[in-house]
């Protein structure tokens, strides 16, 4: 059987409004080698995985392992982890940066805090300060998951790597694995899918200079899928490149249909039709999928640009 991110490929599948959500990003370097659930199957305690998952449940956290692009037998456990936590939300995004050695600390953070975007419990737990470098891309590679993502992610996180390129690390766990590469940019929180080396620079230079790359965006991990999918539909149509100034603000309705409204930092504001529709033929949407699937699609059927009169009403 093809592999499921060569057959998404070969049908052009859209990815607008395909990314995971979270409003905050928490990222716990572990090295060595990572199960279907990494948390719970790695060389991490899986008991603090199981506590880790549980206190972030329901708070707009999301907790993903990190290591090193590159080989990874077993180097046993880390004397010091690298931890960084980011949020995504505009007007608010922060990425804050720290290293631990012991990893149940993290239990001590806010994690609903963490999730509203106040960042505080990172500089009191873990003595964590905001990250100075650059932007950070983050390269599914969990071939456990899913054989697409090692398959194509590890060989992209080491081209990146040996081409000098800061800020990459390997992660447990983006979603959508026909879509690998898949890549995430921190700290604005866009995915990328169908990733190259040089969409990933051309993304990470965008990132640095406040700006969002594009092309292969799957969406801002801060918006349900309808709201990601509006929020592109409005950079594309606009002109819109400036990152944190576009913010969803209603979503009405519900699948197969939604009206999003998303505004913008200057006043303006724009009412997005989204369209789910079945993405045909039947295909894998994952190399383990026993069955064929036709998965949801969101398109921008209207974009309409509203007076400041209609927002208000």
């Amino acid at each position: 059987m093809s592999r499921c991110a060569t057959v998404s490929r070969s049908l052009d599948e859209p990815v607008s409004g395909t990314a995971a959500t979270a409003t905050t990003w928490l990222l716990l370097e572990q090295p060595g080698p990572w199960g279907v659930k990494a948390l719970t199957s790695s060389h991490l305690d899986p008991a603090l995985g199981r506590a880790l998952e549980a206190a972030a449940q329901g708070t707009g956290v999301r907790v993903v392992l990190i290591r090193r692009p590159g080989r990874h037998a077993d180097p046993g456990t880390p004397s010091e982890r690298r931890v960084y936590v980011a949020h995504t939300v505009p007007g608010n995004v922060w990425l804050y940066e720290a290293t631990t050695r012991d990893p149940h600390q993290l239990l001590g953070l806010d994690f609903a805090a963490l999730g509203a975007g106040d960042p505080r419990s990172l500089v009191s737990v873990l003595g964590a300060r905001p990250h100075t470098g650059d932007p950070l891309a983050l390269v599914c590679t969990n071939g456990k998951r899913d054989r697409c993502c090692a398959l194509l992610g590890r060989p992209l996180a080491a081209e990146l790597v040996a081409s000098g390129v800061p800020g990459v690390w390997e992660v447990t766990h983006l979603g959508g694995h026909r879509f690998a590469p898949t890549v995430l940019v921190l700290p604005y929180g866009y995915a990328y899918a169908r990733a190259e080396a040089h969409t990933v620079k051309q993304a990470l230079h965008s990132a640095e200079e406040g700006r969002v790359t594009i092309e292969d965006n799957r969406g801002c991990s801060s918006w349900e899928r309808p709201g990601q999918a509006a929020e592109l539909a409005v950079r594309s149509a606009a002109g819109v490149y400036e990152a944190g100034v576009l913010s969803v603000v209603r979503t009405e309705g519900a699948a197969p249909r939604w009206e999003v409204t998303v505004t913008h930092t200057d006043g303006r504001a724009w009412r997005v039709v989204i369209e789910q529709t079945a993405s045909l033929p039947p295909r894998p949407e994952s190399c383990g999928a026993t069955v064929l699937g036709a998965p949801g699609r969101l398109d921008a059927v209207a974009v309409h640009e509203l007076r400041t009169a209609t927002l208000a009403g």
